[in-house]
């Protein structure tokens, strides 16, 4: 709510003041499901008030609005013209699904006035999530940055700088293998406050969206999160596989013939339940569960976004088809038909 204790769903407020101080404030108010009218001046806010059930009076100079507020039959209430300081919100996006973005996101997302999006996580929902803000697509493909990690900083403390509300929105967690603390770092040297909203990250959930468990009782106690965007040294790969572990691999595609040549190197068993996970928790994912062996052969036939998983814990999916199919064959083969 907005400083009293107000049912404003549904409600049609009519904020009468300067556009620059007001702006916020409609935003605030829309947000907690308001529809909002506004008028910068007396003459244009009397023509409104028959279509208001809430005069908002947000002026630095709210004397020129007394015709207004006398003329009311409606609540009236006085608030502060919003301050013009900017500020700069992190936000981790989820791994795709729109539904998976945290409450504290889509409010963020709601109140943005300039938005840097990449190009995962909710990004082509942004028209929807956030109508008044002004979208910026900083995306990188492999191989193609459109601005640099420098370029991003420098544009989001220019709009910082200049009163809006910006939010800078991530895929999965910002501090998951993406570069969050680095835009932490350049806007507190800037002087401009940041804040940080945490994201699901897909070396959690998109296993889980395909059936695997990153840890499972009797099969494993721990699992290892790593970028494979550059190719992992035989040393890393050796400890990996000492570990026993579940080794989950994210912007690993690119790389993923050397990671499985150098998991053979190091004795990595050939039979090694392993499985590719595209597009995991939206509605084009597409699963395959294979060997360490073929993984490579594949992994051909997958694209990004895409999570790998190596382990014991990504054959669990296929023992309960097979546990399955063993008791109930013509239930489960419709069922999966269905799927």
């Amino acid at each position: 709510m907005i400083g009293i204790d107000l049912e404003l769903r549904g409600c049609t407020v009519l904020i009468a003041g300067s556009k620059s101080g007001s702006k916020n404030t409609a935003l605030r108010f829309r947000v907690e499901g308001a529809t909002v009218l506004t008028a910068d001046g007396p003459f244009q806010a009397i023509q409104l008030l028959e279509q208001a059930g809430l005069l908002v009076i947000c002026d630095a100079e709210p004397l020129r609005f007394a015709s207004v507020v006398q003329a009311a039959r409606i609540p009236v209430m006085h608030l502060g013209p919003a301050t013009r300081a900017g500020s700069i919100t992190l936000l981790g996006g989820g791994p795709g699904a729109l539904d998976l973005l945290t409450l504290r996101g889509v409010r963020a997302l709601a109140e943005a006035e300039v938005v840097f999006a990449d190009r995962l996580g909710p990004a082509a929902h942004l028209p929807a999530l956030a109508p008044q803000a002004q979208i910026v697509d900083v995306g990188k493909l492999p191989g193609h940055h459109k601005l640099t990690q420098r370029d991003i900083e420098a544009l989001m403390i220019e709009a910082a700088r200049g009163g809006a509300a910006v939010v800078r929105l991530k895929g999965g967690d910002p501090f998951v293998f993406g570069r969050g603390f680095e835009e932490i770092a350049a806007a507190t040297a800037a002087g401009i406050p940041i804040s940080v909203i945490p994201g699901l990250s897909s070396c959690i959930t998109v296993p889980a969206a395909a059936g695997i468990p990153v840890t499972a009782r009797g099969v494993n106690t721990m699992f290892t999160v790593v970028s494979a965007h550059d190719p992992l040294s035989d040393a890393q790969l050796d400890h990996l596989a000492k570990l026993g572990g579940s080794i989950v691999i994210l912007m690993g595609m690119g790389t993923i013939e050397q990671t499985v040549a150098g998991l053979h190197r190091v004795g990595m068993d050939p039979q090694m339940p392993c499985a590719i996970v595209e597009s995991g928790t939206t509605d084009i994912q597409r699963t395959s569960c294979t060997r360490l062996a073929h993984l490579a052969e594949t992994a051909r036939g997958h694209s990004n976004p895409a999570v790998i998983v190596i382990g014991e814990v990504a054959g669990l999916p296929a023992t309960l088809v097979n546990a399955a199919a063993q008791e109930e064959p013509a239930t489960l083969a419709a069922q999966l038909e269905v799927a």
